[in-house]
């Protein structure tokens, strides 16, 4: 048999900068030559990011999240890399997906020998995470969630350090030490920028399993809301729409074409900031607009869409 596969794990809540990351990852790992393999889970049943890996060997797993509804669709990729070995397998899982469940399928007995998980990277919005921890602005479900995903990592970075002041920072660190616990190394980032030497590094994973005490999370209140059918749209309404949004709107994501550009745009939307990116190559993506958030009301965001577009 071949040396097992390393897989580096990558967790975090919606937008905290996974993505941003993974792509940094990507980079740095083919100029070293390696080769890679790349599991990108989605909540919804498409996935707006698969153009950045589109040359590498990226299996896209939709209409759920790794960690319950789909697990049988990870096992049957993770059998795909077993007949094609890579050197190392990068393993995005949604914002909303709890880090056991995915270690668990890992380390069960037809994937030990062929798997060995070297790191689970954890990121964590260090603009939003106090308000994700509060009582007032969060709900238990989404407390309880970056809770196992901190409490699991053993690589944590404290993400976009450049949006808090020094005083606010201070609070995030003291929170996430006393959940992350002593054994996990804590850096703190700004834009995703973390040297690859510290992202690679091989780190012991101690990961207890009861399920009678911790059954699993399925976070039903976590959905993802798909807009299609979009019209031309003005870029300055947009942008004024997504900020506009309810609280409750965590992540957006997706395409769209504006009234004075014709060009297909992706764009990315997180901690009420909104970054385009012009798809450069000929794609058969359409225009869509995907919002992912707790407590949605699907017909209330599309009312909320057509009215500000005249749709």
């Amino acid at each position: 048999m071949s040396k097992p596969i390393k897989v580096y794990l990558l967790s975090g809540f919606l937008g905290s900068g996974k993505t941003t990351v993974l792509k940094r990852m990507v980079k740095e790992l083919k100029n070293r030559n390696k080769k890679l393999g790349i599991i990108l889970n989605e909540l919804g049943d498409t996935n707006v990011e698969q153009h950045l890996f589109k040359d590498e060997q990226a299996y896209e797993l939709l209409n759920g999240c790794i960690c319950c509804s789909i697990q049988e669709d990870l096992k049957s990729t993770l059998n795909q890399f077993i007949l094609s070995p890579v050197d190392v397998l990068l393993i995005e899982g949604t914002g909303i997906a709890n880090p056991q469940e995915i270690l668990d399928a890992l380390s069960s007995p037809e994937y030990i020998d062929h798997f060995q998980l070297t790191s689970l990277i954890s990121i964590v919005d260090a603009s939003h995470f106090l308000d994700y921890h509060s009582f007032f602005s969060s709900s238990k479900e989404i407390r309880q969630l970056l809770k196992e995903q901190i409490s699991h990592a053993s690589l944590l970075i404290v993400n976009k350090t450049d949006l808090v002041s020094p005083k606010k920072l201070e609070k995030v660190m003291a929170k996430t030490k006393e959940l992350a616990g002593d054994q996990t190394k804590i850096i703190l980032s700004a834009f995703g920028e973390v040297s690859l030497d510290v992202l690679l590094e091989a780190r012991v994973l101690t990961v207890e399993i009861d399920q009678q005490t911790n059954p699993p999370s399925h976070h039903s209140s976590i959905k993802a809301i798909k807009i299609i059918d979009l019209p031309l749209i003005n870029r300055k309404a947009f942008v004024a729409w997504l900020k506009e949004l309810s609280a409750e709107i965590i992540r957006g994501k997706g395409y769209v074409q504006f009234e004075d550009d014709r060009h297909l745009y992706s764009f990315q939307f997180a901690s009420k900031k909104v970054h385009f990116e012009k798809i450069e190559d000929v794609t058969t993506e359409k225009p869509i607009i995907i919002l992912i958030g707790d407590q949605l009301d699907p017909s209330t965001i599309r009312a909320s869409f057509d009215y500000a577009f005249h749709v």
